[in-house]
């Protein structure tokens, strides 16, 4: 399940970060680290440029957070994540 926390990390991380879905826990990660044995086969959900732009701030209230995560939570329900 993503959280608000994940959303808030993801818009703190380095600019090129992703939110990624691998083994059932969710994880905020430098694209680079896809190709690694850990990563493998991730679920990319979203960029830090695709959720600022998404969101349509980097600065997003708590209520803001909570319906990103909530978005984001449920188009990967919908892609069988």
């Amino acid at each position: 399940m993503i959280t608000a926390d994940n959303v808030r990390r993801l818009l703190a991380s380095e600019t090129d970060a992703v939110l990624v879905l691998v083994e059932g826990r969710i994880d905020v990660i430098d694209p680079a680290a896809l190709d690694t044995d850990e990563y493998r086969g991730a679920l990319q959900v979203i960029t830090r440029d695709e959720l600022i732009e998404q969101a349509g701030s980097e600065e997003l209230s708590d209520r803001e957070l909570l319906e990103q995560a909530v978005a984001l939570d449920m188009a990967v329900a919908e892609l069988g994540g």
